[in-house]
This record gives C-alpha cells, sequence and structure tokens, in this order.
C-alpha cells in the first residue's frame, strides 16, 4: 500500500511593516535603526511604499518639533487611521517626538491608533510588533537614503535652554553615544558602501561631556576618519556656546573631513540673543565666525535663523539683515518663530504678526540669495571632487563637499554625453553657475 503523502501546512506569512518618517534627520535615522531590527527578526518591512496592503502595520515616525511639523505628523496619523477604518491597512502605530510630547492628547482625539510610543521607546515598540530588541544589531540599520551617504547619530538629547526650543521636552537630557559603539558603526556602514557620514545630533559639540568628562568631539573624528572606506565626514548641528576650537584642528589635518560646519546661530541682535538665552552675545558670534574662518579659510559655513521671536523689534530685524549681508553666510535657512507650549519663550507675548514673520524671512533669503549667487560665480572654471547622489532627468546630480544633501547647493552634470556611476566620486569642472546650483562637465 502506498503512503500518502501530506503536505505541511504553509507557515504564516508575517503582515508587512511599513515605516513612514517625517521631521529631520534624527527620525531618519531612528527609523532605519527601527527598520534594522525588525528585518534582524526576519520581518517584512519597507519605507514609505507607494501602495498600502490590507495587512499593513504603519509605523508613522512623527515630529513635533514646530507648527507645521505637528500639523504634518497628524494630518498624516488621520490619513492612514481613515485607511485603517476603510479595511486597506491592518494596524496604525504613532512612535517619534509628537507622540512624545503630546500622547494623552492623541489618544484622545484619534483613539482607532492601535498603539502610541515616545522617543526612547524602541523594545516596547518592537515587543508590539511581536519582535525581539537585539543587542546584537547594535550599529545596523536599514538606510532610507541611497547606501553611500548616512546620518550617523551620535548623541540623543539637549542639555541647552534656549527659550524656543522643545527638543528637551521630546528628546530629554544629552546622552552621548560611546566611541567604540560609533566606530562599530560606522565599520559596518563603510563595509555595506557608505562613503559620507552626516554627524547629527541636537548639539554636537556636547559630545562627550556626560561619558567623558570633556568635549570630546574632536577625538571621536579622528577615530571615525580613520575607518576604511569612509572618504567624507560632514558636521551638522553644531552649537556656538562652548565650540571646541580642536574641531577645527581636525578638520585641517584629516583630508576626509569636509570643511562644513553647520552651526545654527538664530539671531545676532544681543536683545533677541538674550531672550533666547543661547548663552552668546552678538560679539562673542562674530569673534566666533572670524576665528573659523581664520583656522579653516577654505570652509563653508552654513546656519539657521529665527524671524519673528516675541519682541524682535524693527531695529532688531535690520540688524539682523545687515550681520547677513556682511557676514556673507556660504549656506542658510531661516524659519518662522512657532510658539511652543511648555517652552520658556511661551509666557512671552507671540506679537509679531504671521504675516511680517513671513516678510522678514523672504526678506532674508532674497539678501541671502545674492550671496550665494556671487559665491557660485567665483567656482567658475575651478575643479571640484564630487559626490553624485543621483540621476534626475537629463542630469547627474551630485554635491562637493561645501554641501549637505536636501538643504544645499548641488552640481549638474549632463548625462547625454557622459556617465558617472551614482554613489561615486567625480572631479567635475564648473562651466556655469545659479544661485543655488552649479553646472559642470567631468574631467575624470
Amino acid at each position: 500500500m502506498r503512503t500518502k503523502h501530506i503536505k505541511p501546512p504553509a507557515a504564516t506569512q508575517k503582515p508587512r511593516v511599513n515605516v513612514v518618517t517625517l521631521g529631520c534627520s534624527k527620525n531618519i535615522h531612528d527609523s532605519e535603526v527601527l527598520m534594522g531590527q525588525l528585518r534582524g527578526n526576519s520581518m517584512p518591512v519597507v519605507h514609505e511604499a507607494s501602495h498600502v496592503q490590507a495587512d499593513d502595520i504603519v509605523v508613522i515616525n512623527t515630529c513635533g518639533f514646530i507648527d507645521n511639523a505637528k500639523q504634518e505628523s497628524i494630518d498624516t496619523i488621520l490619513q492612514y487611521s481613515a485607511l485603517k477604518e476603510e479595511g486597506k491597512v491592518g494596524k496604525v502605530i504613532v512612535t517619534g517626538c509628537l507622540s512624545e510630547r503630546y500622547k494623552p492628547d492623541l489618544e484622545a482625539e484619534i483613539p482607532n491608533v492601535d498603539a502610541y510610543f515616545g522617543t526612547n521607546d524602541l523594545q516596547a515598540l518592537l515587543g508590539t510588533l511581536g519582535a525581539d530588541y537585539k543587542h546584537e544589531l547594535l550599529g545596523e540599520r536599514m538606510l532610507t537614503t541611497p547606501s553611500h551617504f548616512a546620518y550617523f547619530k551620535i548623541a540623543e538629547g539637549c542639555n541647552r535652554p534656549c527659550s524656543f526650543c522643545a527638543i528637551p521636552l521630546m528628546r530629554g537630557k544629552h546622552v552621548s553615544k560611546s566611541m567604540e559603539s560609533l566606530v562599530m558603526e560606522a565599520q559596518h556602514l563603510a563595509k555595506n558602501g557608505t562613503k559620507e557620514l552626516i554627524l547629527i545630533a541636537q548639539d554636537l559639540t556636547y559630545y562627550g561631556l556626560d561619558l567623558y568628562g570633556k568635549r570630546n568631539l574632536a577625538d571621536l573624528l579622528r577615530r571615525l576618519s580613520d575607518v576604511d572606506g569612509i572618504e567624507w565626514i560632514r558636521l551638522q548641528y553644531a552649537y556656538p556656546s562652548g565650540f571646541p576650537m580642536d574641531v577645527l584642528e581636525v578638520m585641517k589635518e584629516r583630508a576626509n573631513i569636509c570643511n562644513y560646519l553647520d552651526m545654527p546661530l538664530q539671531h545676532i541682535s544681543d536683545n533677541m540673543l538674550r531672550s533666547m538665552r543661547r548663552g552668546i552675545t552678538k560679539q562673542k558670534t562674530l569673534d566666533l565666525i572670524h576665528a573659523i574662518r581664520d583656522y579653516v579659510p577654505d570652509i563653508a559655513l552654513r546656519t539657521t535663523l529665527i524671524c519673528g521671536y516675541p519682541g524682535e523689534t524693527e531695529r532688531d530685524f535690520e540688524e539682523l539683515q545687515q550681520w547677513v549681508a556682511d557676514t556673507r553666510f556660504d549656506r542658510l535657512g531661516c524659519f518662522t518663530y512657532s510658539h511652543e507650549e511648555k517652552t520658556h519663550a511661551h509666557s512671552l507675548v507671540d506679537d509679531i504678526p504671521e504675516t511680517v514673520k513671513a516678510y522678514r524671512v523672504e526678506e532674508i533669503m532674497e539678501i541671502q540669495q545674492g550671496i550665494s549667487y556671487d559665491i557660485n560665480q567665483t567656482r567658475i572654471g575651478n575643479t571640484y571632487k564630487v559626490l553624485v547622489d543621483k540621476v534626475e532627468g537629463e542630469y547627474f546630480v551630485g554635491r562637493t563637499e561645501y554641501d549637505s544633501p536636501e538643504v544645499d547647493n548641488e552640481v549638474l552634470v549632463r548625462a547625454a554625453n557622459q556617465y558617472v556611476t551614482p554613489g561615486r566620486f567625480a572631479q567635475v569642472c564648473i562651466d556655469r553657475a545659479e544661485d543655488f546650483d552649479l553646472y559642470g562637465t567631468i574631467v575624470k
């Protein structure tokens, strides 16, 4: 008698986790860590899938920094909550800054979300998804950026008392990651093709004070610079007060540390700096910028500014305009003030109309547009090392060491007669320049 073969039951397919990321590069990093853990648990995971599935578990990593970002996060939660009601997705889970800051309100207002988690609840979030937190995956991530560059978070939280900022409410006090863990993470990224590390934190310059008893960013840079395969290291979010000048020594001595520094200065009027609780004066700011440029003459300085902070007079604003025109930052962003609950500035009267705030931002950015055009004209005829990020339309699109992705200038190379693989470097001679774009030809 022939034995009948019985087919074993098929393994149950785990639902797909679709991670949606809102906000800044710190959130991008956190989403990548979450997805790396899920992948390590053999769970299907995607980032911002173009098509939803009926059994999807959607995890929304929210931003709660300013009004526009909060509204975008709420709109996204409502969008996926509606899809859940319609049976088009299985579950909706919310995490990140907005959830950390407003969890009780969100639970009351949008109750059909399955769970809310804060910024430091990774293990609990994984447990809800049916995954274990795997310590052996420390430093491993599922990149959402092109593999040749990665946002590299060296610390969490912030100890600064800035009056307008809600970050400490959402992210807690400053906590540095150990050098050993960061070097390990950099090595892992380099083995997988990452060439550029973009160092991020709420305040890079505070790095090490909690772990090593001193500002240790310079030592960390040396160790990261030694990692094989890392060709560019870029510094974002440096705080001006107490800036460690030894960082500039490392920048000069190591070729793979970009001559680039992102230092949000927010304002220049002493009246505003004092009310903002920035811990620095106008004169000290001017001296610092001069010292930085004197020490690294080829450095590209990026800053961000706030317009319309409570009590900002016409005189304060005119002082800001003149300073921007005189200082000639290489890169600059400007934002309207957002009146945030539970911050020190919330006790002040938000007395600048939104139309005036927006007008002042436009005025600053018009000044900067002219500065950027003038600086870019000086690039014509020079050859630069360019990291090619992508192909877009008729052009290869890349960046020099003076530019971060998404926020800074781009270099465009016509693709019709030349080719370079995205993710690789090319020497590009600049032929033409506009306000925020350079056009060039590959020379080798």
